[in-house]
């Protein structure tokens, strides 16, 4: 079995958190388990703990809420507002800037928590490391034509 169909990539998983009808123990292990860099996090054990804890007990809302504290501790719920039967989400960077300047992430859904937890796929996904350097690579093998060529003007 390929190694990728294994692991649901961050598109897939957004997708099935979008359909979802209700959050369940399962899903949010596995946004922890495909997104999270920092859970299980050796320096707070404490906001780990915590997690757990809120996991078990059935409190989604405060678990999301959680996890976006422990894995984005830049970014800060902007909104969350229920209209027309779906609850909205915004997180942001700089919750102080005029809403119109700010580059926040939103996510909408039935569900509160799948809101919040949509929103945190999304904000990890544009806060991923990129895997391109800033130099491009060179390729190590040479053309079987590479011939070098001294250019040193030794007049």
């Amino acid at each position: 079995m390929p190694l990728l169909s294994e692991h649901p990539s961050r598109e897939e998983l957004s997708n099935r958190l979008r359909e979802a009808q209700a959050t369940t123990t399962e899903l949010i292990l596995e946004v922890i388990g495909e997104i999270c860099r920092r859970f299980p996090s050796a320096g707070q054990t404490e906001k780990t703990a915590r997690i757990e804890r809120l996991i078990r007990s059935g409190a989604w809302t405060d678990a999301a809420l959680a996890l976006i504290d422990l894995e984005l501790p830049q970014w800060q719920v902007r909104r969350i507002a229920y209209d027309e039967g779906e609850w909205y989400c915004a997180l942001s960077r700089e919750r102080e800037l005029p809403e119109w300047l700010d580059q926040s992430i939103e996510a909408r859904h039935t569900d509160l928590p799948l809101a919040l937890l949509c929103a945190f796929v999304d904000a990890q996904r544009t806060t991923a490391p990129s895997s391109k350097t800033s130099v491009p690579a060179v390729p190590h093998e040479a053309s079987t034509l590479y011939e070098p060529v001294v250019c040193d003007n030794f007049a």
